[in-house]
């Protein structure tokens, strides 16, 4: 079945991406793991093994997606380039786990299953229906074979099986919906004392000799990393110059060639089919068919009995309408009889691998040519010879460029000189991301390489884009420290909000001290430089609330009458806070159809939980154990 679908030629390009319609719960860009030679393994998964390549490749594509995600928010300088490489390491590593435990606990996905979700898919479809040509172009699109992919979903659907069994299992109880309704709509009132700890950095100072300990204690933290300008030239197929218009001999010549291909439409057949899957008994299906054929001879309606008979899950709701048809995108037997029928005739049972068929014409659109004097088949020989002619040039430029960065390799101007290109440089990177022409992976790869960085020599081209760059290095600095001259300043500021918050404690600890002796929160705070908020019942989610704040709210246990409970609390944000909770309000029950209404939501809650929980025993089962975990995205010559 999947042979045939890639094997099947109508429609058109859709542009999406492949990676994001895989099973959602599926990790995208992640293929078979193999590898070998002098591949570095990063990790070893039960018998499986993550190579530095297969890495390299998968947190390419991530970077390159984050970025185009991103857009112009995107900053390289707050972009955290250790946590990424991990996220992509840990998702690699889960995906290969769990795809070994389902495979061996027995889960499977068949052609059947895996054409049903990809025919499923918006992406592949034409006017509503899958469209091979479309499917092939849209994986054409991201580098991907259809046999690769077709078993990447085929792994992903498996894994998909394995969960589902886990989360179908989970439950909820009405006790567990009222008890998750009383803690979700709670009230507790509560009133605080917040000290801001900016009012006492004028009484924070800080001497030289702590500054120079500071700096002492932390000085393996003050490094500045390695950095790199580069110099480089840019070779794009927008720099080069059209080419002149063809003469006609050169038009006719291109017809001929791409005639058949690009200006004959191929005979169209629209067809209705019945489908009778041959199931345990192969002639006991063969008499169900020939027993609809009669029907139809009898003036029975074709798309009624499709409706209530055919087994063709994607057609029967349609009558069996399977659309417009070519030669070469159905079985040879089902092609044969539909090419040799006439508007409204109907053949069958045949015999397909599919099962019995019967098969009707609807309606037919036979070939068209479209003539050499047509003046958009002339526009399209013209776009066709020019765009031939550019890539061609490029294509000779490009080979030209790298020959000219190898003969050359000590400096870019004569490569700039003779290509009619300007050597331009980029502003200082470090190994972590760049901007410009460093934001793309494989020049920060090359950048930081023992022949750009150590030998001063000229990359090979890299593709950047619709451009080649060859680059090479314009300044170096290695990882040095930081003088103290260099961070004094920040040390000193950071000595002075430490002193400045730990003189906030002390203060926010006497007035705690004091209330739990009985003095009043008001009265208390009154002789505070404190400022006393009074927000009255809260909930878990309150805006114009600190998040941390309401979080140690909703932990204190409940108050005594006429006894709140107290305690103190440091922010984040350096300000400290001492809190008096003085009452609990429980809501009423959830009513019936709050119950029906939440219940769902904490089902998925749970089953979410429970699949973590299975997650655990899986990685008890099958083994991760990391080798050589990747310290930064490199290629394996850098190892």
């Amino acid at each position: 079945m999947l042979q045939q679908i890639r094997d099947r030629t109508s429609g058109i390009v859709a542009g999406f991406i492949v990676a994001l319609l895989i099973v959602p719960f599926a990790f995208f860009g992640i293929e078979t793991f193999s590898g070998g030679g002098g591949d570095p393994v990063v990790a070893k998964v039960g018998k499986q093994k993550i190579h530095q390549s297969q890495f390299q490749n998968t947190y390419d594509q991530r970077y390159r997606q984050y970025v185009s995600l991103m857009g112009d928010n995107f900053k390289p300088e707050d972009f955290k380039a250790d946590d990424f490489r991990k996220l992509v390491l840990d998702d690699m590593t889960q995906e290969a786990m769990l795809r070994q435990f389902a495979d061996k606990a027995g889960y499977r996905a068949n052609d059947a299953v895996v054409f049903d979700y990809l025919s499923r898919i918006p992406a592949f479809q034409k006017e509503g229906k899958f469209d091979t040509e479309t499917y092939r172009a849209v994986l054409a699109r991201q580098g991907l074979e259809p046999t690769r992919f077709e078993e990447q979903v085929r792994n992903s659907i498996a894994i998909e099986q394995m969960r589902g069994g886990v989360l179908e299992t989970a439950f909820i109880t009405d006790a567990d919906v009222q008890q998750a309704w009383r803690l979700a709509m709670q009230d507790r009132v509560v009133e605080y004392a917040l000290f801001d700890s900016s009012k006492y950095l004028a009484q924070a100072s800080v001497s030289d000799e702590q500054v120079k300990a500071r700096y002492e204690q932390k000085k393996a933290q003050l490094m500045a990393p390695e950095r790199i300008r580069l110099a480089y030239v840019e070779l794009s197929q927008a720099q080069l110059a059209q080419a002149s218009l063809p003469g006609q001999d050169v038009l006719k010549t291109i017809y001929d060639a791409e005639k058949a291909a690009r200006f004959t439409t191929q005979e169209q057949r629209k067809a209705s089919h019945i489908l009778v899957n041959f199931g345990a008994d192969k002639a006991v299906a063969r008499k169900k068919a020939e027993a609809l054929a009669a029907q139809l001879k009898g003036g029975s309606d074709f798309a009624a009995l499709a409706r209530a008979n055919s087994d063709d899950t994607g057609s029967k709701e349609q009558g069996g309408d399977l659309g417009w048809i070519k030669r070469g995108q159905m079985p040879e037997s089902f092609e044969k009889e539909l090419f040799d029928l006439k508007t409204g005739e109907v053949a069958g049972p045949i015999e397909t691998e599919f099962g019995w068929q019967l098969i009707r014409l609807d309606e037919l659109k036979p070939s068209v040519t479209r003539a050499l004097a047509d003046a958009d088949v002339q526009q399209e020989l013209i776009s066709l010879y020019q765009n031939r002619e550019l890539a061609k040039r490029f294509q000779e430029q490009s080979e030209k460029l790298e020959q000219l960065a190898f003969e050359n390799n000590a400096s870019l101007e004569p490569v700039a000189k003779e290509l009619g290109l300007q050597v331009q440089t980029t502003d200082w990177f470090t190994r972590e991301a760049g901007s410009g022409i460093a934001a793309n992976p494989a020049v920060l790869q090359a950048a930081f390489s023992p022949e750009v960085r150590d030998d001063n020599e000229n990359s090979k081209p890299i593709t950047v884009g619709e451009s080649l760059v060859v680059i090479r290095k314009a300044e170096y600095e290695a990882p040095r420290q930081r003088p103290l001259a260099e961070v004094a300043d920040a040390l000193r500021e950071e000595l002075r909000a430490e002193s400045a918050k730990t003189q906030a404690q002390a203060e926010a600890k006497k007035l705690l001290a004091e209330l739990r002796a009985g003095k009043p929160l008001a009265e208390a705070v009154a002789a505070t430089g404190a400022e006393l908020r009074q927000p009255g019942a809260l909930k878990r989610v309150q805006q114009g609330e600190e998040p941390q704040l309401l979080r140690a709210v909703f932990k204190l246990p409940r108050p005594a009458a006429g006894k709140p409970q107290l305690s103190e609390l440091s922010l984040d944000n350096g300000n400290v806070a001492v809190l008096a909770l003085t009452e609990v309000r429980d809501p009423v029950p959830a009513s019936a159809a709050e119950i029906a209404q939440l219940r769902p939501r904490l089902r998925e809650m749970q089953a979410g939980a429970e699949f973590t929980a299975y997650q655990k025993v899986i990685g008890e089962k099958v083994k991760v154990k990391l080798v050589n975990p990747p310290a930064q995205a490199a290629s394996p010559e850098e190892e």
